[in-house]
C-alpha cells in the first residue's frame, strides 16, 4: 500500500492505562445523547440514512449524519462537494501547522485533528465529538480503513456507522463516483454548476490525456518516492490513479513482479547507489510529507542529480493519494499530460 514504503513505526496504543475509566465513561454519556436524542448526535429530521460502502456493508441512522469525522483526504473531497466534516485523522497539518497536501482546501484550523500521523487517533476526542459516521479509503481487499489503528478499531467502530470507501485495484473513475455518491447522500447538490464543470474538466484532461499518450508513445514515465535509504518504483497494478493513467495509454516503467514481492506487488526498492536501473523521460515523484522532495534529493543523491530525466528538468510531483473529487483531480490529469507532451526523449 502507499505509505508501506515508508519506515511505519508499532502501532501505538491510544489512551494511557489511566485514562481507560475515563473513557468508559465518555462513551457511555455519548450513548444516552444518541438515545434521547437531546446531543450534537442528533441527525435532525431529514428521515432514514443508508449507504452501502466497499466492503458491502450498510451504514445507517434515523437522519443524514451531521457530525461526520473522516480521512483527510476523503474530508477534502467532501469539502469539494459542500459537505464539511467535524473531525479528521491522518495526514492534516505540516510540521509547522500549514495545510498538508492531503487537506486540499479545507481551513485546517478550524478542524478536530484526532491523529496527524500514522497510528494516532483519540478515542476520547473522537467520542467528545458525538460521531454519526465515520469515513475512510481502503488500500486492500480486506476491508481495513485507512489510517484507523488495528489495535483500537473495536472500540473506534463502535461509536458510530463507518463507510469505507475502496481505492484499491481499480481505477480512479470508480472511487471519484463513489465519493460523489457518498457526499449526495450526505446533502451535497451534485448537479450544481461547480460540480458540473468540475467533472467536464476531469472527462476533458482524461481525453487529453488518451490523446497525448498515444502521440508520445516512446515517452516512458516512471513513478518514484524517496527515503533516505531506498528508492521506491512503483508498479501500476493497484493504485487507482496509475491504473487509471495506464488505461488511457501512459507508457510507464514497469518494475518485474519478482522485484515488488517483498511489497506485496506494490512496488521495486532500489538503493541510491542502483537508482539508475530503470530508463525513464519522466518522473513522477511522491508529493506527500512523509517523503523525501526532489530539491532535497539535488542536494543529498549525487545518483539521483545524475538521472537524464531530472538532468532534463523532467520531474513532476505524482499526487500519491489524491482527493476524490473532480475538482482536484482534473489537473493531476493536466499536469501529466503537458508533461508527457513537452517531454524530451531522453532514456
Amino acid at each position: 500500500m502507499p505509505n508501506a514504503r515508508l519506515p511505519q513505526p508499532s502501532r501505538r496504543g491510544i489512551l494511557a492505562a489511566g485514562g481507560a475509566l475515563g473513557l468508559t465513561a465518555l462513551l457511555a454519556a455519548c450513548g444516552d445523547e444518541k438515545k434521547d436524542g437531546s446531543g450534537a448526535a442528533d441527525s435532525g429530521d431529514s428521515g432514514p440514512w443508508s449507504f452501502k460502502d466497499d466492503r458491502g456493508k450498510t451504514a445507517e441512522s434515523k437522519g443524514t449524519p451531521k457530525n461526520i469525522v473522516a480521512f483527510t483526504g476523503v474530508a477534502a473531497a467532501l469539502f469539494d462537494y459542500g459537505v464539511e466534516v467535524k473531525g479528521v485523522f491522518g495526514p492534516t497539518k505540516t510540521k509547522d501547522g500549514k495545510a498538508d497536501v492531503q487537506a486540499g482546501d479545507m481551513d485546517v484550523s478550524k478542524l478536530t485533528v484526532l491523529g496527524n500521523e500514522w497510528g494516532q487517533f483519540n478515542i476520547e476526542k473522537y467520542a467528545g465529538l458525538a460521531p454519526d459516521l465515520l469515513v475512510s479509503t481502503m488500500f486492500d481487499d480486506a476491508g481495513t480503513l485507512w489510517y484507523v489503528p488495528e489495535e483500537s478499531k473495536d472500540k473506534i467502530l463502535k461509536l458510530a456507522p463507518s463507510v469505507g470507501i475502496s481505492v484499491y485495484d481499480r481505477q480512479m473513475t470508480q472511487p471519484l463516483q463513489r465519493l460523489l455518491s457518498l457526499a449526495e447522500s450526505l446533502g451535497a447538490d451534485v448537479k450544481s454548476e461547480k460540480v458540473v464543470k468540475a467533472k467536464k474538466r476531469f472527462e476533458d484532461a482524461a481525453e487529453r490525456l488518451r490523446k497525448v499518450a498515444k502521440a508520445n508513445k516512446d515517452i516512458k514515465v516512471m513513478v518514484g518516492s524517496a527515503s533516505q535509504d531506498i528508492f521506491y518504483v512503483s508498479g501500476t497494478n493497484l493504485s487507482a490513479d496509475l491504473e487509471y493513467f495506464k488505461s488511457l495509454g501512459v507508457n510507464f516503467v514497469e518494475p518485474s513482479e519478482a522485484s515488488k514481492k517483498e511489497s506485496g506487488g506494490w512496488f521495486e526498492n532500489l538503493s541510491w547507489e542502483n537508482v539508475n536501473k530503470h530508463g525513464a523521460d519522466v518522473i513522477m515523484m511522491d508529493n506527500r510529507t512523509s517523503a523525501l522532495q526532489p530539491d532535497a534529493l539535488d542536494k543529498s543523491k549525487p545518483t539521483w542529480a545524475k538521472l537524464p530525466a531530472v538532468k532534463a528538468g523532467q520531474v513532476i510531483p505524482r499526487v500519491t493519494e489524491p482527493i476524490y473529487s473532480y475538482d482536484k483531480c482534473a489537473p493531476i490529469l493536466e499536469d501529466l499530460a503537458d508533461a508527457i507532451e513537452k517531454a524530451k526523449k531522453v532514456s
